[in-house]
């Protein structure tokens, strides 16, 4: 018999909330079976939790991840669909943080360029002070 968790052993594991993961089980990426009103986690709705949270943090949205589940469990077809959506994402995934990379780059020269106006406007005062005194 394969192993199964429940929601709070999950949700200490991944920490994240209990309603994190039933949250995600509305969102049709989780299929807990149910013991009663007690949802009875599977190895697999394990592994899933942490591609979601992988995901999550790597910039997939709930609806990516889910599409690529989708293709998951399809017929040996969904195999090369997911692997070439997975490519496509990727592939957008890098040139937005190609893009947000250029934008930091820019933001730190223009903050560059404030903090030595900063400066020079203080040592330009610092200057004024000593001459009047």
């Amino acid at each position: 018999m394969s192993r199964t968790y429940s929601i709070s052993e999950l949700a200490a594991e991944f920490d994240v909330t209990t309603r994190s993961i039933r949250f995600y089980e509305d969102q049709g990426l989780l299929h807990p079976s149910r013991r009663g009103q007690t949802r009875i986690y599977s190895s697999k709705d394990r592994v899933r939790l942490k591609l979601i949270l992988r995901g999550k943090r790597l910039g997939f949205s709930l609806a990516e991840t889910k599409e690529l589940f989708d293709l998951w469990d399809e017929t040996l077809s969904g195999s090369e669909k997911q692997l070439n959506l997975l490519l496509k994402t990727i592939n957008g995934k890098r040139a937005e943080l190609e893009q947000q990379l250029k934008d930091i780059a820019m933001v730190q020269l223009e903050l560059d360029s404030a903090e030595a106006r900063c400066l020079e406007a203080l040592n330009e005062l610092e200057q004024t002070k000593m001459t009047v005194e």
